[in-house]
């Protein structure tokens, strides 16, 4: 089974470098010194104390030429669409796709693009590249929640079995996916518009936090998702945090890249004004700085 993991960021870098390890024939495509420092020295995963350097097959996308049996796109949102067409000559019908990006409809995005089979998924990891070639990994968690068509869940199932990484295949897989969705939409709101980890924001900001959180929640009520229950697990989660961790979207503010905005608050601001006014508020400010 061949795997191809577009995106070799804190997200895809990681699972490569696991799948790897593994045994599992993965080729991972980025781009850049990242790119020739793994394809020069292999990937190196720094997880908490612990480090290890995994030989990984590596290149550019526009490079791609083999069939796949599996794609994870594990880039940003804003490029999702475009991956995909440039590996498209590589998928099947057969081919599972499955898009780990943040946000709620990237699965839907595939199946307008794709007639492969496309699964919904979401991933649980504090993670980035720390400097090219190197993943940094932080804290304990650690899960993958995908789902969809069943016999192309059990494929990607025996898949992470064999990397040994912990997932889950819930039966509802929308509501898996704005589980995750109501704390990365909030924290990466909140950090990047204080422009503190989510830990101090927990202490300092609790409130306004608890409030981001019900607005989302209400949102995703409007479509039929209830998830009221996670406003306080998310809360709970943010307490427990290292003290350093942030969110993607809050590092590339910083870092005065490219960022997720339009799907980790506008898609909130956009379909909520009523019911969301923080999230408005924040999402006008923070628009100014893009």
């Amino acid at each position: 089974m061949k795997i191809a993991i577009i995106g070799l960021g804190g997200v895809g870098g990681y699972l490569a470098a696991s799948f790897a390890k593994a045994g599992l024939d993965v080729t991972g495509f980025a781009r850049g010194a990242h790119l020739e420092a793994i394809q020069k020295n292999g990937i190196t995963v720094q997880e908490d104390q612990e480090q290890r350097n995994t030989p990984l097959k590596a290149k550019e996308l526009r490079e791609a030429e083999e069939d796949f049996d599996i794609v994870l796109f594990c880039v940003k949102s804003y490029d999702l669409a475009d991956s995909y067409k440039q590996i498209a000559h590589c998928v099947s019908e057969w081919t599972i796709l499955i898009s780990f990006s943040n946000g709620v409809n990237n699965g839907d995005v595939l199946r307008e693009l794709s007639h492969a089979r496309v699964l919904d998924g979401a991933v649980y990891i504090l993670s980035h590249i720390e400097k090219p070639g190197v993943i940094r990994k932080k804290g304990k968690v650690f899960a993958a929640v995908f789902g969809g068509d069943a016999e192309a869940t059990r494929e990607l199932a025996a898949v992470f079995e064999q990397a040994q990484l912990r997932y889950k295949t819930p039966d509802d897989i929308k509501t898996a996916l704005w589980k995750k969705y109501i704390f990365i939409s909030a924290f990466a709101t909140l950090t990047s518009y204080y422009d503190k980890p989510i830990a101090a924001l927990y202490k300092e900001h609790k409130q306004e936090a608890e409030k981001l959180l019900c607005e989302i929640a209400a949102v995703a009520k409007e479509q039929g998702i209830n998830i009221d229950d996670e406003v306080q697990k998310a809360l709970d989660t943010a307490s427990k945090l290292p003290e350093d961790a942030s969110t993607s979207m809050h590092l590339d503010f910083q870092n005065k890249k490219q960022v997720e905005l339009e799907s980790l608050s506008g898609f909130i601001a956009h379909a909520g004004k009523e019911k969301a006014p923080l999230m408005n508020e924040m999402y006008k400010k923070l628009k100014e700085k893009v």
